[in-house]
């Protein structure tokens, strides 16, 4: 029955504001809407990306978010212009080099944003 509606991510801040000058300045996002909800990105495709006041911001240990992108390589490059940094992983069948993984077609890298959640880019490259 849901899988017939748009879904969208909600990562949690315990501070708006700094939250909003955080993702203006590293990822280059800027609100479409501020409400008693929260942050509201607009992306494509009408998606939307919320960035919620929480307590418990930063406390879960897994994706929170995914950012389907082309070109994830030149991607993190002009993410790190900005300031932003990679996570690294090294785990049995499971490896970052230089902040990205790739696995055949799936590459994938890691960020954390100001309050600690984890945020993904991702490219599954098209056959052919």
């Amino acid at each position: 029955m849901l899988s017939q509606f748009k879904a969208f991510p909600v990562v949690p801040s315990k501070d708006l504001d700094r939250a909003k000058a955080w993702y203006e300045e590293k990822t280059g996002m800027t609100p479409t809407k501020v409400d008693p909800g929260g942050l509201w990105y607009e992306c494509a495709g009408g998606t939307w990306f919320l960035v919620t006041g929480s307590t418990y911001a930063g406390t879960a240990q897994n994706t929170a978010a995914t950012f389907q992108v082309v070109g994830i390589e030149e991607m993190m490059s002009k993410l790190r212009e900005r300031g932003l940094g990679f996570e690294e992983y090294d785990l049995p069948d499971f490896k970052t080099v230089d902040g990205l993984f790739a696995m055949g077609p799936y590459k994938a890298a890691w960020f954390k944003d100001v309050d600690g959640n984890i945020i993904e880019l991702s490219e599954v490259a098209e056959p052919g």
